[in-house]
């Protein structure tokens, strides 16, 4: 892994070379994925890495383990709540009776500001996005997967614990259950309907259940349109 972490920190600096950026903004939730791109961005770019913490009605614990993270590898953060933003938007608009209509409004929200803190500072925003949630759609579109870009979506999520542990994550965050935090008590796994395990082989080509193997199989084909720009009527 850490010939893999040596080969993002260049493409990193590459990157915002290319675009004339002089660093990396993003969200840091306080687990893994955000965990991992706070210390390869902190690697690439030192004290022009910035990590933005933006609870909506969140667990406290989130922020807890964001600043753990932030405290051990040295990173920059900014706070900004949003709670009274959300609350005020839904108030002007309507409250949905679906949740993920009103849970999606959160990611988009944080996308926002990410990409107003990167133009101030003339950073590249970054995605945290994994190859395992890429593959099935396991983001919020124009949310989460709104970024300039998105260092792991070549890594499973089981290789994402790999970078964290090379990178010298706190092993509280490692050993945390993976969850979007969208809402109360959920988990990525629970709200998939499978583990990681299992996507992380089905991915791989390896045997597994055949019913779980037709779910991850549609949601990769429902998802599709989220892993490329808006379709363009092109003229005869």
């Amino acid at each position: 892994m850490e010939r893999e972490i040596k080969d993002i920190v260049n493409w990193l600096r590459e990157s915002a070379a290319q675009a004339g950026a002089k660093g990396v903004v993003f969200g840091l939730s306080g687990g893994i994925d955000s965990a991992v791109v706070a210390g390869l961005t902190k690697r690439a770019f030192g004290e022009n890495a910035l990590g933005i913490i933006m609870p909506i009605h969140s667990d406290e614990r989130d922020e807890e383990d964001a600043r753990l993270v932030a405290q051990s590898i040295g990173l920059n953060i900014e706070r900004v709540d949003m709670s009274k933003v959300f609350d005020e938007y839904l108030k002007s608009s309507f409250v949905s009776d679906k949740l993920m209509a009103r849970s999606n409004i959160k990611p988009r929200l944080r996308m926002m500001t990410l990409y107003y803190y990167g133009q101030d500072r003339n950073y590249l925003v970054a995605g945290c996005s994994n190859a395992s949630e890429f593959y099935i759609g396991y983001f919020t579109k124009y949310g989460d997967s709104g970024a300039d870009i998105i260092p792991l979506a070549e890594f499973l999520k089981d290789e994402v614990y790999d970078l964290a542990k090379a990178l010298n994550i706190p092993q509280r965050i490692i050993d945390k259950v993976p969850t979007a935090g969208l809402f109360e008590n959920q988990s990525d796994e629970s709200e998939m309907g499978f583990s990681y395990t299992d996507l992380n082989a089905y991915i791989r080509g390896e045997k597994i259940d055949e019913d779980i193997a037709e779910r991850i199989k549609a949601m990769h084909e429902r998802s599709e349109h989220k892993r490329h720009f808006a379709n363009i009527y092109r003229r005869k």
